[in-house]
């Protein structure tokens, strides 16, 4: 017979209950912000949207925003924030990606396609922010194509494409294009090996 007063089954609950709390007030900032949310998006914690006038945010079906610090178990920093920075950026994400802790913000524009897992403390930008100083240059665009994972703090900074089913390691700085299929990491990040389909 199950023990429901065990802590593994009150955690379970409590995470049950707690997301769909979450869900709504996650859908309502949302909409505030017009952002665009797709089916069956789940929410743990409250997610910060923010939108320029002119700029867009949408996010695919079945997609998870891990926010709270113990919502992912390896712990959590911040919560997911997505933003965009400049009048017409845009940020598309796909369908069935997971997110902890993640901050993506766009001032050109930022893709992200379907099944990409995106790890603790990560970091997707296309900019580099002070655009205030002399020595910052263009924004350019960032491409993640499907079933890339990021691993734990991984950062992705503008101009960057990881093709599809690669895996990109803890705490890399990913700064130049990565090809499909493979494991890379560092920082710089640089290739390790390739991956065979089996």
């Amino acid at each position: 017979m199950k023990n429901y007063l065990h802590p593994h089954y009150l955690y379970v609950f409590q995470k049950k209950h707690v997301g769909f709390f979450w869900k709504y007030i996650n859908i309502f900032f949302a909409t505030y912000w017009k952002v665009k949310i797709g089916r069956n998006v789940s929410f743990y914690g409250k997610t910060y949207f923010k939108t320029l006038p002119n700029s867009a945010i949408t996010i695919g079906d079945n997609c998870r925003f891990n926010s709270t610090k113990t919502s992912n178990l390896i712990g959590l920093y911040c919560p997911c924030m997505l933003s965009t920075l400049k009048k017409s950026a845009s940020i598309i994400i796909g369908n069935n990606c997971g997110f902890s802790g993640t901050v993506i913000a766009s001032a050109k524009s930022i893709i992200i396609g379907n099944n990409v897992r995106c790890g603790a403390n990560t970091l997707i930008t296309d900019t580099d922010w002070h655009t205030d100083d002399y020595r910052v240059s263009e924004d350019k665009s960032v491409c993640i194509e499907d079933n890339v994972w990021l691993g734990y703090g991984v950062k992705v900074l503008k101009g960057v494409s990881i093709g599809k089913n690669s895996l990109i390691g803890a705490c890399s700085v990913v700064t130049k294009d990565i090809p499909p299929n493979v494991v890379a990491a560092g920082n710089p990040c640089r290739i390790i090996k390739e991956l065979k389909n089996k």
